[in-house]
């Protein structure tokens, strides 16, 4: 029943917004606000780009929001609006996906819980800021936004073996970082 009524206010906010109202806008802004831009800075990994994200998302989406058929949820389609638009930041940087021609096979996927995500979470969410552009937006996408392979392939426009080539080096990479700071896998 509460997760009714937290939908069906959205909803009325979205309504409100459609219909011009400045103080709905404002309060979707405050529901969305935070975890939109921890989104963009996931993928980004630039406090003043996740920023000028943001507000662009909203922006756009305050002036599409008659667009907005309610297929889903509000928060994801503003969502799909941030990734896109955070991809295309990372475009305009120019960061190139490493080609996948090299490898012939792909090993089955790991678990998210290799590296005891919940007792280091920080040192986790450090060393995932200093992976490669590429690598970081594949392993934010797969193990933070909970895309698969080949949604992650259609968002950046990449082959399928290429999202999950990105993902296995990330999280290779992501694995020496952790060790170099002596954190161990048990």
């Amino acid at each position: 029943m509460l997760e009714a009524v937290y939908i069906d206010k959205n909803l009325e906010l979205v309504k409100a917004c459609m219909q011009g109202s400045r103080a709905a806008q404002f309060e979707l802004y405050k529901l969305y606000a935070k975890a939109m831009y921890n989104v963009a800075l996931r993928i980004l990994n630039y406090e003043e780009e996740a920023e000028d994200v943001l507000q662009e998302s909203f922006l756009d989406a305050f002036t599409r929001i008659v667009d907005f058929r309610q297929e889903t949820t509000f928060g994801l389609w503003l969502k799909q609006i941030v990734i896109n638009k955070s991809i295309n930041y990372l475009r305009k940087r120019k960061f190139e996906f490493v080609g996948t021609d090299e490898i012939s096979e792909i090993p089955d996927e790991i678990s998210a819980d290799e590296y005891e995500v919940k007792s280091q979470a920080d040192e986790i969410r450090t060393a995932i800021t200093q992976l490669p552009d590429g690598y970081r937006v594949v392993l934010s996408l797969y193990l933070l936004e909970g895309y698969d392979h080949e949604e992650i392939a259609h968002i950046l426009k990449i082959s399928e073996n290429t999202s999950r080539t990105q993902y296995m080096r990330a999280k290779k990479k992501l694995k020496s970082i952790l060790e170099q700071k002596g954190m161990r896998d048990e």
